[in-house]
């Protein structure tokens, strides 16, 4: 009797300084999976090695004509990618490209919304456009640097301010700069991560990661997480080695947390996104909410902020990925 379980490939890796962190969102989602509903694998890509792995612990390529496999002497076939890779090339529509030609459905937003998420810089002058508050920046593109100087930096932007890379999907490359002598090594750092690097004014305030996802029945808005930290900003070590405190549900008023929850709605609205994704914030003393950052591929492990929200709204994770996975077949 033919297997009607749907083949699921979750596919983690990638080319970025995050893909050992991928790998780990990867092993997290195949937990969530149900596996008595689909048969999942995970792939792993990096560069041109692209391998499957196999219920019995060992790798095989995937063939990059269609995406397919040999296992057991037999050619398979995926029905459904589910992106986890935090940078290029699942964060910024290359990879969805590829899908989008052999025709494989995917969970991320497709090629245009992908590439506009992953440069913070498109995406806040998109943003903005639609009356999304955002912090004021400035962009530098390597071998132009001399095109904007470190005094129309401190004029226009201000001090303290932020330097990161402007197309990048990790959290390397990025400082505070609290004077104008620190400007130059900041945009070093950055560079080294992407050719395209953003200077973001500071904003000061609370900050709160929020996740959502919608199908064609509801919306799923989640509780907003808190993010506190003794660092000086919510970077790599705040990030995965534990040097942060999160709070889930995040400490806001009614007034505010449903504010920041209509913005949520609103922006994956705008953006006409798929999936499940996870948009960052700054709210100020005043009450003012200002986005920071959509994230399209947001980590998966059991601890990630999308995992904790999920708990915090009384619901499954594996109830979650199922109602995304089936809301591109029905």
């Amino acid at each position: 009797m033919k297997n009607l379980k749907r083949t699921i490939a979750i596919v983690c890796g990638g080319d970025s300084s995050e893909h050992d962190v991928s790998l780990r969102s990867a092993q997290g989602l195949y937990s969530f999976f149900d596996k008595e509903r689909y048969d999942v694998y995970i792939v792993d890509i990096k560069g041109q090695d692209w391998h499957v792995e196999l219920s019995d612990g060992t790798t095989v390529q995937i063939d990059r004509n269609d995406f397919s496999f040999m296992e057991n002497g037999e050619a398979k076939l995926f029905d459904y990618a589910y992106i986890t890779i935090h940078g290029t090339p699942g964060e910024n529509g290359l990879l969805q490209g590829y899908f989008d030609l052999i025709g494989l459905p995917y969970s991320t937003s497709g090629v245009l919304v992908e590439a506009m998420t992953f440069d913070k810089f498109v995406l806040n002058q998109y943003l903005r456009g639609y009356g999304v508050s955002v912090a004021d920046s400035l962009l530098i593109r390597k071998g132009y640097e001399e095109l904007v100087s470190d005094d129309e930096i401190e004029e226009r932007i201000g001090m303290p301010c932020f330097v990161k890379p402007a197309a990048d999907g990790s959290s390397f490359g990025v400082s505070k700069v609290k004077c104008k002598d620190q400007l130059a090594p900041a945009i070093r750092k950055a560079m080294l991560e992407s050719p395209e690097i953003m200077v973001e004014g500071f904003l000061e305030g609370t900050e709160i990661s929020q996740g959502v996802y919608k199908t064609r029945e509801k919306t799923v808005v989640l509780p907003a997480t808190e993010v506190v930290t003794s660092n000086e900003f919510f970077d790599y070590d705040a990030k995965y080695n534990g040097q942060v405190q999160e709070i889930t549900p995040a400490r806001l008023s009614a007034n505010v947390a449903d504010r920041v929850a209509q913005i949520t709605s609103h922006i994956y609205d705008i953006l006409h996104c798929n999936g499940i994704i996870r948009i960052d914030y700054i709210i100020s003393k005043e009450g003012k909410i200002s986005m920071l950052e959509v994230n399209t591929t947001p980590g998966m492990t059991a601890t990630s902020f999308i995992p904790q929200q999920v708990r915090a709204a009384g619901l499954s994770m594996t109830d979650v990925l199922t109602e995304i996975v089936e809301n591109q077949f029905t």
